[in-house]
């Protein structure tokens, strides 16, 4: 993980001819297909598809949780190949904030406690005006002692997200972030991770079904069946929900047409 570089000029994320294969001869799964794209560092990318379309596969091969079957993933300047396991699980602790559908608190640890635990498993010390400012960004400065048992489902998603922001990662990958929110609890996560990024100039990439969502990115790429099929900048609500609707349409008829040629 050494090595000068120079932050501003490479993407965050760069994937670079990804693929990644599931199952043997006879029931071979392409999850990605020669997946390449650069992601810029303070940016908010929303990936959308229909569901198989290689989303979740995306966002784990990036975030160093699968190793890809070939090509190559540089995050924050550091090929995740030439990792070991035990030094990968040290850089996403370190270099990389998760966001899941699942809030994925301990139970039996206070607000404070959940948010600094990666900062104790890396042996980090957390210091206490960082963890203030967080816990303040994210608006749960008068629950720091609070069990997630005493919170509402968006508080817990509020200290998720302060979890992940807490040891100013280079990226936060969001699966569904917001999938079991409500949708006024939904846009008040999803304001935060876009302060997050206007603000602090965090990098967001976010996996979502929801055209909403999607709308709060600055960029949402769109994957069919493992291959990026096009991007929308600046995107809208009405647009998001065209493309995929376009995308669903497509989807079926490939469907269709690979069930007549097996037929055939």
């Amino acid at each position: 993980m050494s090595g000068t570089r120079d932050e501003h000029a490479e993407p965050v994320v760069r994937l670079g001819g990804v693929s990644r294969v599931y199952g043997g001869a006879k029931n071979r799964v392409t999850a990605l297909d020669d997946v390449s794209i650069g992601l810029d560092r303070g940016t908010f990318t929303a990936l959308m598809g229909p569901s198989g379309s290689g989303k979740s596969t995306f966002l784990h091969c990036a975030a160093g949780l699968d190793r890809p079957t070939s090509g190559v993933v540089h995050l924050d300047g550091v090929d995740l190949a030439s990792l070991r396991e035990k030094a990968l699980t040290a850089f996403r602790r370190e270099r990389i904030g998760f966001v899941f559908q699942a809030f994925n608190l301990l139970p039996a640890l206070s607000v404070v406690d959940n948010v600094t635990l990666p900062l104790r498993l890396a042996g980090t010390c957390p210091k206490k005006a960082v963890v203030d400012e967080v816990l303040e960004q994210v608006g749960l400065s008068g629950k720091r002692y609070s069990r997630p048992g005493e919170l509402s489902g968006g508080q817990q998603q509020r200290v998720a997200v302060a979890r992940a922001l807490v040891t100013r990662p280079a990226v936060i990958f969001g699966d569904e972030p917001t999938g079991a929110l409500d949708t006024r609890t939904a846009a008040e996560v999803l304001t935060l991770l876009r302060q997050s990024v206007d603000v602090a100039g965090q990098t967001v990439v976010m996996v979502t079904h929801d055209p909403v969502a999607a709308a709060y990115a600055d960029r949402v790429v769109f994957l069919a069946d493992g291959r990026l099929i096009g991007a929308l900048e600046r995107p809208t609500v009405e647009q998001v929900t065209g493309q995929m609707r376009q995308l669903g349409t497509w989807n079926e008829a490939f469907a269709l047409r690979q069930t007549r040629h097996e037929v055939r």
